[in-house]
């Protein structure tokens, strides 16, 4: 009888387990995008500090980027051509207001809590390069002021781009 109810259980078995699959694939694409586009606003940031010194346009900047893009290339490889870098400089002109759109975790958030989504953005990238005001922000809280994926910001960035022809 046991061995009958075993077998009749098994497709929810099967259900429950790729249930909890899909659902853990899920937060890991989310985790891993929010942590590409949080490193590429970084990136856009200290681009824009050292060559710009906050200013919107700088004299050398295109030679800049392709000594980053040369040096960059060799370290890591391929995906940091002047383009790429060009576009996460721009990510950061149009989304740098993020430190005064900042929301602190909760009191909540910072108990002992193994859910990858409470993960402190500190965790993530070395302090020293996060602003201060960002250092207690929680994954889950950048997903809120980031919630679209790297490409996605690259075409709404093509869209506020001013037309040549005009």
């Amino acid at each position: 009888m046991k061995k009958h109810t075993k077998a009749q259980n098994y497709p929810t078995l099967i259900t429950d387990l790729a249930s909890l699959i899909e659902q853990g694939r899920k937060v890991v694409v989310r985790y891993i995008n929010t942590t590409l586009v949080a490193t590429y606003w970084l990136i856009g940031r200290r681009i824009v500090e050292y060559e710009q010194k906050g200013k919107e346009r700088a004299e050398y900047g295109e030679t800049l980027l392709k000594r980053l893009s040369n040096d960059l290339s060799k370290q890591f490889g391929k995906g940091w051509g002047e383009s790429h870098l060009r576009a996460v400089r721009q990510f950061y002109l149009i989304y740098g207001d993020i430190e005064k759109r900042y929301t602190v975790c909760s009191e909540s958030e910072k108990t002992v809590n193994t859910d990858i989504c409470h993960t402190p953005c500190s965790e993530l990238v070395p302090s020293k390069l996060l602003p201060s005001k960002l250092q207690t922000l929680s994954v889950e809280s950048f997903n809120n002021l980031f919630p679209l994926s790297w490409s996605h910001y690259c075409l709404l960035m093509r869209l506020d781009e001013p037309k040549k022809d005009s």
